[in-house]
């Protein structure tokens, strides 16, 4: 339990995608009436795309293997990660509590869409409709089974650097998420060399089940497609910063927030360097707010001296 402290200064992290389980948003969805708004909202949304899906009915019921389906998971994880942070700012309202008021957001690729429109920079229903575009031209952007990602724990980030630097062709680091995990995206050929490399240098390589290789070079036919609907869309001036995922620095207007979003289908997650970025600026404890914990543990990993603890449910609310 990480309890509230005069001193307390929060950031507010949300997850991306990977943190998609059957059954998340349910409790929220039952006990808050903001929350039941963002699932109408949401499912509105994606009824106007003609996409045939229920965001709220593939959240609660599934089938675990749409709900797996990059273009419906994107708009799923988006839609139960601001049910959850307009469930709790909710409940402390009516616990006569005051809102809490982050130094600074960031989310974790997809999870950066989440953190806009808490900051209130992007509406809901054009993010929804925006990351299921994002999905469909990620999925549709390297032919299934050409593509591969690892996670490579056991090795410095700028040895994994290196290695993939000693492959000739499309391959590179596609998240930094701690210290000592990197992983890699590219072509699935080039991938096996990276594989190979690190073995032999004394990591482990974990294979990542996804259907494309996400934030490398090979996604930029999915950013030539994403970046005139993101032009078409209105952007506001975050009231919360932002941390980017491309640059690790804080958003702080409209057009940075836009041209953030056009760069990170191609390039890197800093999830690192941001979470440094976030205690540089004051940051002394975290909320994970969304579906299940891999950023709270992934925090473990970067600094243990940042409390930082995971709010899926209403369930967890009095832990914040």
């Amino acid at each position: 339990m990480v309890e509230v402290g005069l001193g307390d200064r929060l950031g507010v992290l949300f997850p991306g995608q990977g943190a998609q389980v059957v059954g998340m948003g349910r409790g929220v969805f039952d006990a808050s009436i903001a929350s039941r708004g963002v699932f109408e909202e949401a499912d509105d949304a994606l009824a106007a795309l003609g996409a045939g899906v229920s965001v709220s009915k593939l959240c609660f019921e599934g089938p675990e293997s749409q709900l797996q389906l990059t273009a419906f998971t994107q708009p799923a994880v988006l839609t139960v990660s601001v049910a959850v942070w307009r469930a709790l700012q909710e409940w402390r309202a009516g616990g006569d509590l005051p809102p809490f008021v982050p130094v600074a957001m960031a989310g974790h690729s997809l999870g950066e869409y989440s953190a806009l429109v808490c900051a209130g920079s992007l509406g809901l229903s054009d993010a929804v409709k925006l990351v299921h575009q994002r999905g469909k031209f990620m999925q549709e952007a390297v032919p299934v089974g050409e593509g591969a990602m690892v996670a490579v724990v056991g090795l410095e980030a700028n040895v994994v650097v290196e290695i993939c630097a000693r492959v000739d062709g499309p391959v590179s680091p596609a998240n930094f998420n701690a210290p000592t995990q990197t992983v890699v995206a590219g072509a699935k050929g080039l991938v096996e060399q990276v594989v190979g490399l690190v073995h032999g240098a004394g990591g482990k390589a974990l294979a990542l089940p996804v259907s494309a290789p996400f934030h490398c070079p090979l996604m930029e036919p999915a950013a030539h497609r994403l970046a005139p609907l993101l032009d078409g869309v209105d952007f506001q001036d975050p009231t919360v910063p932002v941390v980017s995922n491309v640059d690790a620095a804080l958003v702080t207007t409209a057009d940075q927030a836009r041209d953030a979003l056009k760069r990170q289908v191609t390039q890197p997650v800093r999830w690192v360097e941001g979470m440094a970025h976030m205690v540089s600026q004051g940051v002394n404890r975290m909320v994970e707010v969304g579906p299940g914990n891999v950023l709270t543990r992934l925090m473990r990993r970067i600094d243990r001296g940042v409390p930082c603890v995971a709010v899926s449910g209403p369930e967890a609310f009095t832990n914040v």
